[in-house]
C-alpha cells in the first residue's frame, strides 16, 4: 500500500473542519479530533489545523506507532483495513480485530491489540496456507467485526445512528 496515496484519499474522504454536536469527538478537522491534535502538539483552533499537520498525525499514530507498516510488507490489503479502522476506532481495536481474525482461522493469538511478533507470525503463517485469497478473506472478516461494531454503537447510543449511513459507506462499501 502506498501510504502517501491512502493518506490523500482518507483526508478526502474525511473532509474539513467539522462540529457535529451527537460526534463525541468534538471539533475535527480532517477526521483528527481537538484531543489528537492537542496532544500531538498542535495548539491552534482546528478550523485551521494544516493538511500537513494531519498527514503527519495520521501517518504517526495511525500507521507506524501501532506498526500497520509492518503488517504493510506482508498483507498490503489488510494494512489499508487496519488503518482505516484505526483512523476512526482506534489502533487497539483494530489490532484487536486482526487478532480476532487471526485467531478463528487458526488461534493460539493473545487478544491484546498489540501487533508484535506474533501477530506478525501468525498472519504470516495464515498466508503461507492461504495464499492471495486468504489475505482477500482475511479483509473481509476485518470489514464483519468492524460492521457489529458499528451496530453496537449505535445500539448502545442512538444519537450516533446520524453517522452509521456515513460509515458503512465510507469504510466498509
Amino acid at each position: 500500500m502506498n501510504i502517501e496515496a491512502e493518506l490523500e484519499e482518507l483526508l478526502k474522504r474525511e473532509g474539513g473542519y467539522v462540529n457535529h454536536p451527537a460526534d463525541r469527538g468534538g471539533p475535527t478537522n480532517f477526521g483528527i479530533t481537538q484531543a489528537v491534535a492537542r496532544a500531538t502538539g498542535y495548539a491552534g483552533d482546528m478550523r485551521n489545523l494544516p493538511r500537513e499537520t494531519a498527514k503527519a498525525i495520521y501517518r504517526k499514530q495511525y500507521w507506524t506507532a501501532p506498526g500497520f507498516d509492518r503488517i504493510d510488507r506482508l498483507a498490503p490489503a489488510v494494512a489499508a483495513e487496519l488503518f482505516d479502522t484505526g483512523v476512526n476506532m482506534g489502533t487497539g481495536v483494530a489490532a484487536r480485530f486482526l487478532q480476532r481474525a487471526l485467531n478463528t482461522f487458526s488461534g493460539g493469538l493473545v487478544v491484546d491489540g498489540q501487533i508484535g511478533q506474533k501477530t506478525l507470525d501468525a498472519l504470516s503463517a495464515f498466508l503461507l496456507k492461504r495464499g492471495n485469497r486468504g489475505h482477500l478473506n482475511l479483509v473481509k472478516v476485518l470489514n464483519g467485526f468492524q460492521v457489529e461494531r458499528y451496530a453496537e454503537i449505535v445500539e448502545k447510543n442512538p444519537s450516533q445512528r446520524a453517522f452509521f449511513y456515513g460509515w458503512i459507506d465510507a469504510r466498509v462499501a
